[in-house]
């Protein structure tokens, strides 16, 4: 448990949880609930959230701010009082370049959303795996537009050289139509997803 303005659980919490413990709990969480997204939030450190990844950690956010206007000015801090306190400070960037460090490709895709499945829809695809049929071909397209458009050029050369490794591991057919899509994407087109 991490600090939290306005309470004195957070600073002596009744039951603390440890590390290894955190861990065994994100772990136990992915094999009972196998199809569920875990998000680890920017509260733990970037070590913590790293190894979680392994355990079963499917998101993670990056480049937050807690405090209310946090993100006006130029990245700066307007109010001193956050809601929590943070354990990864780095910014989006160096933390999109890290997971692709460890091999992951960071998705930005909002497709399941604005096609409806959502809902039984969304849970009908994804507790038999088949939702990776969409999640895979719309999680490379966005992470490439991610990369030509906003990532530094160390992260971006990163980025596409995973694509590229992750595209040629997949079958045949999930394999074709990502390389199309992420093709549209290099060549100018956004917002590409199926």
């Amino acid at each position: 448990m991490e600090p939290a303005a306005g309470s004195d659980m957070a600073v002596h919490p009744p039951k603390p949880v440890s590390d290894i413990d955190f861990r065994r709990i994100v772990a136990i969480l992915r094999l009972a609930v196998p199809y569920t997204g875990i998000i680890m939030s920017t509260r733990e450190t970037p070590n913590m959230r790293r190894e979680t990844f392994a355990l079963g950690v499917s998101q993670i956010s990056g480049g937050s701010r807690t405090n209310p206007g946090g993100y006006a000015g130029e990245g700066k801090e307007v109010y001193d009082e956050a809601q929590f306190a943070v354990g990864d400070h780095r910014p989006l960037d160096e933390v999109i370049h890290d997971v692709v460090q460890l091999g992951y490709i960071p998705s930005f895709c909002t497709g399941c959303y604005r096609l409806g499945r959502t809902g039984k829809d969304f849970m009908d695809l994804a507790k038999p795996g088949l939702i990776k049929e969409h999640c895979d071909p719309n999680a490379l397209s966005t992470f490439a537009e991610y990369l030509l458009d906003y990532a530094s050029e160390k992260t971006k050369q990163a980025g596409l050289v995973l694509i590229d490794k992750v595209i040629k591991e997949m079958p045949d057919e999930l394999s074709r139509r990502s390389e199309k899509m992420v093709t549209a994407v290099k060549s100018g087109k956004r917002d590409i997803y199926c």
